[in-house]
């Protein structure tokens, strides 16, 4: 076979068979139902029954990550980690790449590193912001300058330039320039590369309180701390109370994924906010400036450069976030459409893992199968299993009817057995939600809470909507070749 290769420099056959995987099953999907009815039912059977099984798995992972979190949050890991001698080498660069957020946005996240229980004087901040914002972004220096300079052992700010060569306007560009303009600073200062730890933040994230005490405290005792990411569990929390209901179940339907993640640490990747030493990022020569995903890129890398010895640590302890929001109701619905489409662009890594693995023949074959498999099958079920269950599952019935086959006139019987339990993982999460949810604001009112019951029977439109409609847009676009650019988020933090 030719190897013809799209955007990125990857095979391109790679590119489509996650695009073409989803479309046959869908399509497959109708067709059986007009033309072998009895062979759909029997995959729609099949189908629900390992979802079926997937949501009691879900619900044992869940349940048990909620008791190590609760756990975690609950200890003092800072007299922890002053029980270890010389723990003061620790160092953490904390990266924070910004465009065109209010000023209000990078107070905050100054404010809650300046407020941790971590020295503050172990801290290299940087601020990162975009060429294409440059002139308010260098007004924002002069004033957090002078509010937290004095906070850290060095608040940077580094203007990221726009259009060099091989680059994608993302966050993972302005990271890559970040590290670059810092290294300089930690070499000035001296400081051992295996004695930093650096954290990548949207700059929306408010680290809890014994973030840092945590993370160092996991790196001075989990075995070859330099050969580990470390991913605390994803809040949605900064805004949740004024979010959509759509845009709330999809928070939360992301924290409890992560959550059961958590516990499963050997099929772990990186997600959003975390950390990772500061030796690895060089050592790969840091983030990627040509890709969306960069924040599960980056544990590749590592996995890559390592040979397959790179692995993710889960933390435990959370970090808090924006849930999207925009000026109307149907601006933050578009938001989350655009949020859930760049997520799913991390079927870009397929490609990259197929050509890389091939590189690396002395990676071993269970890490590359292990995760291959966890990506495709990821990838596969993200875009068609709501399709599947909450639409498609029932076409064959509509288009039987009446009929006398035994299978067809029983098999709604066992699928609403089946609904019935996975139902009991809505009202799981239903409840849970509440678990997380912050102290709801004065100016938002009590019947709010009848809201947040009532939103989860919007899950499986939500699950359709802005879940696997989205998937399968950017599985169709990476498959025929119109590739995705980075759209930003907008924040819209609540001050606490």
């Amino acid at each position: 076979m030719p190897e013809q290769f799209g955007q990125y420099g990857r095979l391109r056959f790679w590119e489509i068979v996650p695009g073409f995987l989803a479309w046959s099953t869908i399509l497959l999907a109708i067709f059986a139902s007009f033309f072998a009815p009895v062979i759909a039912v029997v995959f729609i059977i099949i189908f629900d029954l390992y979802w079926t099984l997937r949501v009691l798995y879900f619900l044992v992972h869940t349940i048990f990550a909620y008791k190590q979190y609760q756990q975690t949050v609950h200890h003092d890991w800072q007299t922890e980690v002053q029980k270890f001698e010389n723990w003061e080498r620790i160092y953490h660069v904390v990266m924070l790449p910004t465009y065109k957020e209010d000023i209000s946005i990078l107070r905050h996240a100054l404010k809650s590193l300046s407020e941790t229980k971590y020295r503050s004087d172990r801290f290299i901040v940087v601020l990162g912001g975009e060429e294409g914002d440059e002139q308010n972004f260098l007004e924002y220096k002069k004033i957090l300058s002078k509010e937290f300079a004095d906070k850290f052992k060095k608040l940077m700010f580094t203007v990221h330039p726009k259009g060099l060569p091989g680059e994608m306007a993302g966050k993972g560009s302005n990271m890559r320039w970040m590290a670059k303009e810092v290294r300089p600073i930690i070499n000035e200062m001296h400081l051992p590369y295996e004695n930093i730890l650096v954290s990548a933040f949207d700059v929306d994230t408010i680290a809890h309180e014994q973030y840092f005490a945590r993370l160092t405290y996991l790196f001075l005792t989990v075995e070859n701390p330099l050969r580990a990411s470390y991913q605390p569990l994803t809040l949605f929390s900064n805004n949740i109370w004024y979010a959509t209901a759509p845009v709330r179940i999809s928070a939360f339907g992301t924290t409890f994924w992560l959550l059961t993640e958590l516990v499963r640490e050997e099929r772990m990747w990186t997600f959003s906010s975390h950390s990772m030493p500061w030796q690895m990022l060089v050592d790969v020569g840091y983030h990627e400036a040509d890709l969306v995903s960069e924040d599960s890129r980056i544990f590749l890398q590592g996995l890559i450069h390592y040979d397959g010895d790179y692995r993710v640590v889960p933390m435990f302890i959370p970090v808090h976030m924006d849930a999207v929001e925009g000026e109307t109701y149907f601006e933050s619905l578009k938001a989350l459409y655009k949020q859930q489409r760049r997520w799913a662009w991390g079927v870009e890594h397929l490609p990259y893992m197929i050509e890389q693995f091939r590189k690396h023949p002395e990676l071993p074959r269970s890490v590359k199968f292990k995760f291959l498999f966890n990506h495709i099958e990821g990838m596969y079920t993200w875009a068609t299993a709501p399709m599947l269950i909450f639409m498609l599952g029932y076409l064959p019935f509509f288009v039987a009817g009446d009929s006398p086959t035994a299978i067809i006139a029983n098999s709604p019987f066992a699928l609403e057995r089946m609904m019935q339990v996975a139902t009991i993982g809505v009202f799981a999460s239903g409840i849970m939600s509440f678990l997380f949810l912050p102290k709801r604001p004065g100016e938002v009112g009590k019947h709010n809470w009848l809201i947040m019951i009532a939103q989860w029977g919007l899950l499986p439109i939500t699950f359709i909507l802005f879940g696997a409609i989205p998937a399968i847009d950017a599985q169709t676009r990476f498959m025929l070749g119109t590739y995705l650019g980075f759209n930003v988020t907008e924040k819209k933090t609540k001050e606490q």
